[in-house]
């Protein structure tokens, strides 16, 4: 049996015109190889496969019933090799039908995700996108394991091991419905903490954010009234109820039944980011995907 292991992968290349040529002066020509040198690797392959695979005849070599037999799996095999290890050709949107999968909250469809889909669509018509739930705790093993393509995410918390490329900073701002009374012009901080909030909990029924810690350490409370999983439910809730918020400015703006202000408490932004694993970096395909997104946003 022979040892894949030991073999001189250059051997099979050799066989492989000389089964084509069925001559020693004419496969060297095409290898680029002395006539010798040939010779040698002939005297080599005979002793792996315990065969004389060519034998000489009236019109050059004549090839023995276990060569015509390598013939074509020989073909295939190194045709195969070739493909495997030849760049990485160039990535055309236009008939590509890539399927993507991206890990992405309720807040990241909508600022990153759906600014970028349309343009993805033109571009790109035959390929398709996932989009599943991101979870956190789970996004480094997803790409580990090629589950998904991107994950989006705040740069703090980002999962460890993982490629990163800011898309933008996020900030605050206070939301309610559009003839909010109480939203008509910025409130003070006395009538901010009076009003009563929403919040978003992405751990499930948390009264306590970011808002809550800035204000602690002035020693402030505010009216937690309802606590909801998704800032799209918030957005509604905003846009139907006497209930006000803190939301990420790109909802806000984007969403013509509520009023946004500026909160009267200076509460820290944050960064949002693209998470991709080392496996794809290269790939044509993830750096077409990669780049149309971050233009998108």
């Amino acid at each position: 049996m022979v040892n894949l292991r030991t073999l001189d992968l250059n051997l099979l290349v050799t066989l492989d015109v000389l089964l084509s040529e069925h001559n020693v002066t004419r496969a060297a020509e095409r290898l680029n190889f002395s006539q010798p040198s040939v010779s040698v690797h002939l005297a080599k392959l005979r002793d792996v496969f315990g065969d004389p695979l060519l034998l000489p005849g009236p019109r050059g070599m004549r090839p023995t019933a276990r060569a015509e037999a390598l013939r074509e799996p020989l073909r295939e095999a190194l045709a195969a090799l070739e493909r495997a290890v030849a760049p990485a050709s160039p990535f055309d949107p236009a008939v590509a039908t890539h399927t993507w999968r991206v890990a992405a909250s309720d807040y990241a469809e909508s600022t990153i995700i759906l600014p970028a889909l349309a343009g993805m669509r033109a571009a790109a018509p035959g390929t398709r996108l996932a989009v599943v739930e991101a979870a956190p705790p789970r996004i480094a093993k997803q790409a580990e394991r090629g589950e998904i393509d991107l994950a989006f995410h705040t740069s703090e918390g980002s999962p460890e091991g993982l490629r990163r490329r800011v898309l933008f900073a996020e900030r605050y701002v206070l939301a309610g419905r559009a003839d909010h009374p109480r939203l008509k012009r910025r409130p003070t901080l006395a009538q901010f903490c009076k009003l009563d909030h929403v919040i978003v909990s992405p751990v499930g029924g948390g009264f306590v954010g970011v808002t809550d810690e800035v204000l602690a350490k002035a020693g402030l409370t505010r009216k937690v009234a309802l606590s909801v999983p998704h800032f799209l439910f918030m957005l509604s809730v905003l846009a139907s109820t006497d209930l006000v918020g803190m939301l990420p400015e790109r909802l806000a703006r984007d969403w013509g039944a509520v009023r946004m202000v500026e909160p009267p408490v200076d509460v820290p932004g944050y960064e949002m980011a693209m998470l991709w694993h080392e496996r794809s970096h290269r790939d044509p395909a993830h750096q077409w995907l990669r780049e149309h997104i971050a233009g998108s946003v």
